[in-house]
């Protein structure tokens, strides 16, 4: 079993595009619209931003923490500066050997989003 697509609460579909194009360097794979529907493909997991949608809480791998705020500022609310939450004796919930940072945003639509990076510890 694998998880196929996870959705997420977008009242204004445009400011979501723009949003998530910025944070996930990559333009939507689709819109439908009515209903209000915009999916963007995250390695084969769809991102579906639905006006329907309750709120989800997702956690988004980057490749670093900070530089990735840089990027978003502006764009996004800081809700917790980055910060290492573990550190992996073993690979069991990531890399083994590294430390495992995290800070969380809000989105343009108002959910929370956690940003998460491995660096060599």
């Amino acid at each position: 079993m694998r998880l196929v697509q996870v959705a997420q609460h977008a009242d204004d579909l445009d400011r979501a595009a723009r949003f998530y194009a910025e944070l996930l360097r990559t333009e939507p794979t689709g819109r439908f619209d009515p209903p209000g529907l915009l999916f963007f493909d995250l390695d084969g997991v769809r991102l579906l931003l639905d006006r329907n949608a309750p709120s989800a809480l997702l956690y988004l791998h980057v490749d670093n923490v900070h530089a990735t705020l840089e990027r978003l500022d502006g764009l996004a609310e800081v809700v917790s500066r980055p910060a290492v939450i573990f550190t992996h004796e073993d690979d069991r919930l990531g890399p083994a050997g590294h430390d495992e940072w995290q800070a969380f945003i809000r989105d343009s639509e108002g959910n929370m989003v956690g940003l998460v990076a491995f660096q060599r510890g």
